[in-house]
């Protein structure tokens, strides 16, 4: 069709970027028909195969015709898993561009079993993300796309990012708390507890022009795959028969939930506050601020471990007092409901003109996974299919035009039209 497309109009001088937009249309619009390059509805695509080995070697295409294959080099000028939903899309996307997987397989001889927070470090030119059940960090290398680990143990880190003098700051399943890297090398521990009670296990981490760091604290960690349960009698351990000790260093299990699920701001001076309650969201998960941080945007993500009441996959927006230290005006900014599916939201990030980028969870609806992007108001703007669940994204390149995906078990990438907001 593109190729219809163009030689009816040899007759007139095309603009290239015009030609592009062409192609990106005629794609999109292929993408989303019954016909076409995605005759089957997405939620009738069959699951992906069931692991062999290591891992799926080849996960599955998210459109029906031509089969994608990740492992071979990119046989399209438009990609097909980017579809526009609004007009204003194609002008955040970039029409001759695909999608690329950068890693899949082992590191060091084990394959990564669940990818999560990653973040880019401008200075480094590296991505940094979380291997949560392998308990390490790895990193991808811009300049020849090696792919090494960073860290191990990481103490099943999750969310990272980086501060605004550059400093990488984590979030701790197995040790419950937030953590700095210094630029000497040492550790300081950001937070543990709040009012003399132990934190749940902090998800996500997002700093302020302040010098503030905003978190979340749901309870994900608290299960032996992701980090460890509670000591005997605890919420996620009330019979006592699961041996938390089994694998983990001396002393563990160390700790027994006390507190609900939250975000907090930490503050320059150590102290340690309340910003968002569980009455308000339930299970807290990836944390936003809009570029001019008079807005923050907090997900609401499934029942955790030792919940009674879950959250409800929603994400919800607030206003940001004067001063930076508090929140109001709770409100619904998406239920992440698209053609009846739920994209369940796990992490997002902002581009510099306030549209919110979020990694999509689609369970077994294989062609909704990915990353949906929505503008200021709350309207979908778009998104990206990706054949594995995503569970965070982040900003990068030299450029910050580079929507990095971590993708369950890979590594996938696209040169959007946008830059991200920096740091993290």
């Amino acid at each position: 069709m593109a190729s219809d497309y163009v030689q009816s109009h040899t007759r007139e001088p095309i603009a290239r970027r015009t030609l592009i937009k062409a192609f990106a249309a005629v794609a999109a619009a292929a993408a989303v028909s019954p016909v076409g390059v995605a005759a089957a509805a997405p939620q009738d695509q069959p699951a992906p195969p069931v692991p062999g080995g290591s891992g799926p070697a080849t996960p599955p295409t998210t459109t029906t015709s031509p089969p994608r294959d990740f492992t071979a080099p990119s046989v399209y000028f438009s990609d097909p898993d980017i579809l526009t939903v609004d007009p204003v899309f194609g002008d955040l996307t970039q029409g001759n561009t695909t999608i690329a997987r950068l890693w899949h397989g082992d590191v060091n001889g084990k394959p990564i079993l669940w990818a999560e927070g990653p973040a880019w470090s401008s200075e480094g030119r590296y991505l940094l993300w979380s291997d949560i059940p392998n308990n390490r960090q790895l990193r991808w290398l811009e300049d020849d796309g090696h792919v090494s680990v960073f860290r191990e143990p990481s103490n099943n880190s999750n969310g990272n990012t980086f501060d605004f003098q550059g400093r990488q700051v984590s979030c701790e399943h197995l040790m419950r708390r937030v953590v700095r890297y210094e630029l000497d090398g040492s550790v300081t521990v950001i937070a543990d507890s709040f009012q003399g009670k132990k934190l749940n296990s902090p998800n996500d981490v997002v700093p302020h022009t302040d010098g503030s760091l905003w978190f979340t604290d749901p309870p994900y960690g608290g299960q032996l795959y992701e980090g460890d349960v509670d000591q005997p009698g605890g919420s996620t351990n009330a019979a006592g028969k699961t041996n938390a000790g089994a694998g983990q260093p001396a002393g563990f299990p160390a700790f027994k939930r006390e507190l609900p699920t939250q975000c907090y701001r930490w503050d320059p001076n150590g102290t340690l506050s309340m910003v968002v309650s569980e009455d308000q969201v339930h299970d807290p998960n990836g944390i936003l601020f809009s570029p001019d941080f008079k807005t923050l945007y907090v997900i609401s993500t499934g029942k955790g471990p030792g919940d009674t009441v879950g959250g409800d996959g929603n994400i919800y927006q607030f206003d940001v007092s004067a001063d930076g230290k508090s929140v109001s005006n709770k409100r619904l900014f998406t239920d992440c409901m698209i053609d009846g599916i739920k994209c369940g939201p796990d992490g997002m990030r902002c581009d510099v003109f306030g549209n919110v980028w979020v990694s999509s969870n689609a369970g077994r609806n294989v062609g909704y996974s990915g990353v949906t992007c929505w503008d200021p108001s709350g309207k979908l703007l778009g998104r990206i299919r990706i054949p594995e669940i995503v569970g965070n994204i982040a900003f990068g390149g030299t450029k910050r035009n580079r929507i990095f995906m971590a993708g369950s078990t890979s590594l996938y990438a696209v040169f959007v039209g946008v830059q991200g907001v920096a740091p993290g």
